[in-house]
């Protein structure tokens, strides 16, 4: 109730918007003044919601897998060069412009060269979503790990510490804030990777259907499909920020105990 009560002070502003803003699209839309066949009714979004619901849930599993997929190849990619690139600079000298080439070219332009090379097949999806959804987590956890506070470094070295001690004791953590924002918009654009990847050759999934819909002008199952696909964007991005929550407030109890320790040690 409390946690109701906190979102509620918080983004009260935004509800009210939200209410004011879906009360006069649908009064637009009753109205005749906004034909439906540009702009559906959110009543009759819902309605296409709701009558269709069997066939959305499986269109909605389909890119629910894809973009878990995605993004957890993407993550462990991610990370793993930016590791690399942090120890070794060779690596970072010879792979981070090759990185930052891939996204000057546009999605849209790969995504057929992944449909050649895995066909309609979940893996074409796959691999739009991890090319997406890889950048942000490279560059943030690479940033993270670069940017930390020397003097603690210096402390540990002065202490005879190794590079993986003060790696995992320093480095490591100061990057997790820089980590995690890399992660929460890789979250949102796995979501929307997936959606790329199936328009231009799917045989399920949202971006799938809403294709479809789109072909048979029926603009209710279109926003239908649109309407999913952020809340899935959404769920996705809380996940990630809860993940973060967690880590911190772990790390805030440990920190307690450890000061807890040492004062009843004095």
């Amino acid at each position: 109730m409390n946690r109701i009560k906190a979102f509620l002070k918080d983004y009260y502003l935004f509800l009210m918007a939200a209410i004011l803003l879906l009360g006069a699209w649908e009064w637009l839309v009753d109205s005749g003044r906004l034909p439906s066949f540009i702009l559906p009714s959110p009543y009759g979004i819902l309605l296409s919601l709701f009558e269709n619901k069997d066939i959305l849930l499986l269109h909605t599993w389909a890119t629910f897998k894809e973009t878990v997929l995605g993004f957890v190849i993407a993550a462990v990619a991610g990370v793993s060069l930016a590791v690399a690139m942090f120890f070794f600079k060779s690596v970072q000298r010879t792979v981070y412009p090759a990185v930052l080439i891939s996204q000057t070219i546009p999605i849209i332009a790969l995504s057929p060269i992944f449909v050649l090379w895995f066909g309609y097949s979940i893996w074409s999806k796959v691999a739009v979503t991890v090319l997406i959804a890889f950048f942000p987590i490279v560059v943030s956890t690479y940033d993270g790990l670069n940017h930390h506070d020397r003097d603690y470094v210096d402390l540990l070295r002065s202490m005879g510490a190794r590079r993986w001690h003060i790696f995992k004791k320093v480095q490591l953590p100061m990057s997790l804030p820089s980590f995690f924002s890399g992660i929460k918009l890789a979250a949102v654009f796995s979501v929307v990777g997936a959606t790329i990847g199936e328009w231009l050759g799917a045989s399920e999934g949202l971006g799938y259907y809403s294709r479809r819909m789109s072909g048979s002008l029926n603009a209710e199952g279109v926003f239908s499909a649109i309407f999913l696909l952020s809340l899935l964007g959404m769920c996705f991005f809380g996940a990630a920020a809860l993940a973060e929550k967690r880590m911190f407030s772990w790390k805030e109890i440990r920190k307690d105990v450890q000061h807890e320790k040492m004062d009843k040690t004095q």
